[in-house]
Order: C-alpha cells, then structure tokens, then sequence
C-alpha cells in the first residue's frame, strides 16, 4: 500500500484552497497559483493543472463563475470569482476541516 505524502493530502483540498483566496476577490490562474507558492513559503506547489482542473470542476458546479479580461498587452487572462454558493461550500469544507482536526487531534493525542 502506498503512503500518501503531504503534498496529496493537501491537494484532497484543492477546490477549498481555491475557494479561500477567491474569498478575497476576483484572480486569474497564475495569480492563484503565485498565492498558494507565497502562502506557503514556497513549500507547497500545486501543478498548474491540477488547479485548472479544480476550476473547471468549480464552475460546472456553480461554485466560481469565470469572464476573460481585457488586457491591451499579451494574453486576454481568464479571471475566476466565487460565487454565494462558493462561499457555502467554503464554509461547509471549513466546518468539516475543523472537525476533522479535532477528532485527528483527539485520536493522535498521546495517553498520559
């Protein structure tokens, strides 16, 4: 059996971690992809695809709605935006995240 490294449990949360820095506003891919590289120190990367794959899944879901910007230099950037029921999801992962740390805490917690 294969152990699952760090980096695969935190990409079991990809969707929430996008959700979170749109929270903040409207941001294009690279942008979300710079946020999570400074957040972490650039300890945590998380593969461009694997992000573009979580906002296609967020928006067939009705989570985070998506328009193409204006821009007068280079590429026309596709900016992403959550939306109200982005914003439950959110809440409902960060509830069932919490939980889950308090029951690991709880059954990792060393007997006295």
């Amino acid at each position: 059996m294969a152990l699952k490294t760090p980096s695969d449990m935190l990409r079991g949360h990809t969707d929430t971690i996008v959700l979170a820095i749109l929270r903040k506003g409207y941001s294009y891919g690279y942008e979300i992809h710079k946020s999570i590289m400074e957040k972490t120190q650039n300890q945590f990367e998380m593969k461009e695809a694997t992000l573009y794959s979580s906002y296609r899944r967020l928006e067939e879901g009705g989570y985070i709605t998506s328009y193409c910007g204006d821009e007068s230099q280079g590429e026309r950037r596709k900016y992403y935006k959550i939306t109200e029921k982005g914003r439950e999801l959110y809440r409902q992962n960060e509830e069932d995240w919490e939980f889950s740390q308090r029951i690991l805490n709880k059954l990792l917690e060393e007997e006295l």
